[in-house]
């Protein structure tokens, strides 16, 4: 899975993506710091407990484990997982975030970093524009200290860039196109809008969004040799928001006046996307001192404990920096994780199972205990997930099995949150 960071230059991207992937880049005051893309990992938790704290009341209760001691450093946790971590039951998943190139106006038309930027988005599953609402830079990215563009212009904006640049992707075969559906019919534009628009990710149903929006925003124009540019900007924002779901990281939110969001908040819920407002450079101060270990503060949480190397290297100065920072982080929305969890659990529907070998003692071929955590779409057949582990496991799919209850399972059961699944396949 893949989000991208996207917005105009000189908002905090980078910024944001440091903080949510302890990756250091370029981070400066001036536009297209981010040239190429960076591409991170950020760990976010489960909604849920790990599937580790069902396995250790089992055998507590069996007499095979004793209780978790105080003094335990995972805190009860037994899964051994092959990415992330799990600490308290709180397992942490990879998500993979691209921080992508500032886009100005006119990028469609290849200004600025204008094609750069847009071909960074075909391969990803949402997008989350990070937003200066505080106004301090204009639409450009320059500095300008007050007075920058307004929230809800710098986002549409951007949503006007990506839905231009899907048309002209549409525009460039149009006439032959519409010779084809003069001879073939309507499927015949399906079809030429399919092959146009799969380079960037686009599905069959992405097209039939498309083209059910012309026909309820433009009931008269009955085929497509009658379209003008109305209904191909129609059919490229009704693709636009399948194919790429916004949600806005409202950036610089402790510079901001009240209700600066308000508007912008209001128009991306309608849209079914969620606004979180924060401070970038806030949540990456939090994550540079934990990452140092002079705090403990796992990624989601809103406050920190200073451990004992904090204790001893800290000034006080220091000591009351941090917590002022922490303080300042009072928004609704969980911060910057809180946003990213909204998002792929939220607006992307995905759900956790759990593929084993041995669906008794809930291992791999190894013996380790719960080694993968999979991010799945909702809806996933137990099939699907096995192409998920590995191809050859989906291609020679004879079952799967519920590992908490023994059941057999065929290959199109739908896989729910939190199931632990053992594949059984030819070999």
């Amino acid at each position: 899975m893949r989000i991208g960071l996207v917005g105009k230059p000189n908002v905090g991207k980078s910024t944001t993506f440091s903080a949510m992937t302890q990756t250091p880049v370029d981070i400066a005051n001036y536009p297209f710091t981010t040239i190429e893309p960076n591409v991170g990992v950020a760990w976010l938790p489960l909604l849920s407990a790990c599937a580790c704290s069902e396995l250790r009341e089992r055998r507590q209760e069996a007499g095979r484990l004793d209780p978790t001691a105080k003094d335990d450093p995972r805190e009860g946790s037994i899964c051994e997982p092959n990415s992330g971590s799990c600490s308290g039951h709180r397992r942490l998943v990879p998500v993979t975030l691209v921080d992508v190139a500032g886009l100005v106006p006119g990028a469609h038309e290849g200004k600025g970093r204008g094609n750069q930027f847009l071909s960074d988005l075909a391969r990803c599953d949402a997008l989350i524009q990070v937003v200066d609402v505080s106004g301090s830079t204009d639409l450009d990215g320059n500095p300008v200290g007050s007075g920058g563009s307004e929230p809800m212009e710098e986002h549409r904006f951007l949503v006007e860039e990506i839905e231009a640049w899907i048309a002209g992707i549409l525009r460039g075969g149009w006439g032959r196109a519409v010779r084809r559906v003069q001879a073939e019919g309507e499927k015949a534009l399906f079809e030429y809008a399919l092959t146009q628009l799969t380079g960037i990710g686009a599905t069959e149903t992405h097209i039939n969004i498309g083209l059910s929006g012309v026909r309820s925003h433009h009931p008269d124009s009955e085929s497509a040799s009658q379209w003008g540019d109305s209904e191909l900007m129609t059919m490229s924002s009704e693709i636009r928001k399948a194919l790429f779901p916004f949600s806005v990281a409202a950036n610089k939110a402790d510079l901001a006046s009240t209700g600066a969001w308000t508007e912008l908040e209001h128009e991306i819920s309608e849209e079914g996307g969620v606004l979180v407002p924060t401070s970038a450079e806030a949540e990456l101060a939090l994550s540079r001192a934990s990452a140092a270990g002079i705090i403990e503060r796992r990624p989601g949480d809103t406050g920190f404990e200073i451990t004992a190397k904090g204790e001893g290297s800290m000034t006080e100065q220091q000591r009351n920096a941090l917590q002022s920072i922490s303080e300042s982080l009072t928004w609704e929305g969980g911060g910057l994780f809180g946003l990213l969890s909204q998002v792929v659990f939220g607006t992307l529907s995905r759900r956790v199972a759990y593929p084993v070998q041995d669906e008794s003692h809930w291992v791999d071929g190894e013996g380790n205990i719960l080694p993968d955590a999979i991010l799945i779409p909702e809806g996933t057949t137990a099939k699907r997930l096995a192409y998920e582990v590995h191809s050859d496991l989906g291609e020679g799919f004879i079952r799967a099995v519920d590992a908490r209850n023994s059941r057999v399972i065929g290959a199109d059961y739908e896989v729910q949150d939190g199931d632990i699944i053992s594949i059984y396949a030819k070999t």
